[in-house]
């Protein structure tokens, strides 16, 4: 069966992902930060932590918690954003939590919460994982315990064409079938700890995907490690 699909809007190959930066030490009042740009695409993150928990009857004794608070900037995309927490940064704060929570040791910081803010200055898709690339650079940059870095990218499927990475022109195609999986992965292990999906897709094009996207993600693990060397050299 022919594919309606041939070529990406870009010019990008089908496993191509969009050009990256990442730099680590950007806010200067911060404990930790970073910025990850994929695209147009541009995430900062900033850390504050660990210090003790408020209110008290939220601490826990035996280790520090990791709170995350992602948010889009009213301008960063063509529809207007608006302000103040919604729906959706409530749901992508809780699964930047969960896809960072893996590798994360805060079992010497008890009754502590390590703070993540993540603000979104601008968005063409793939702002989720955008947004874990910068905390996992930022939480590294801070000093906390790791036992590996995070990162993250979008899969899609496109008419049948699997693809790495949408961009925003992408996502809105009309006259085919879409969908856009972001996945976050621990490197070193091959852990998956983030994988959600936007459409619906085959089995097959699901483990295919996956198979897909782990070079790339380790690719992006080094992008995000030499930003971080890259911090000591300046």
């Amino acid at each position: 069966m022919s594919s309606k699909f041939t070529k990406r809007p870009d010019g990008r190959k089908f496993d191509e992902t969009r050009k990256i930066e990442a730099k680590a030490g950007v806010i200067k009042k911060a404990d930790g930060s970073a910025y990850f740009k994929i695209g147009k695409t541009t995430a900062y993150a900033a850390v504050y932590g660990p210090r003790e928990l408020h209110p008290r009857h939220m601490q826990d004794p035996k280790t520090g918690i990791l709170r995350c608070n992602y948010n889009m900037m009213p301008f960063s995309s063509e529809e207007r954003v608006r302000p103040g927490p919604s729906r959706r940064s409530k749901e992508i704060s809780m699964v930047t939590e969960k896809a960072l929570g893996p590798v994360m040791d805060l079992k010497d910081y008890p009754n502590a919460v390590v703070d993540v803010f993540i603000e979104l200055t601008e968005t063409d898709a793939g702002s989720r994982c955008a947004g874990i690339c910068a905390a996992a650079i930022a939480l590294a940059d801070a000093g906390v315990t790791m036992k590996d870095m995070v990162s993250a990218i979008s899969i899609g499927v496109i008419d049948n064409n699997i693809v790495m990475d949408l961009d925003g022109e992408e996502e809105h195609i009309e006259d085919v079938f879409v969908a856009d999986i972001p996945i976050a992965m621990v490197p070193s292990t091959g852990e998956i700890t983030l994988l959600q999906m936007d459409g619906r897709m085959t089995k097959e094009n699901l483990l295919e995907g996956i198979k897909m996207v782990k070079p790339v993600l380790k690719n992006i693990a080094e992008i995000q490690r030499k930003a971080l060397k890259d911090k000591y050299k300046r």
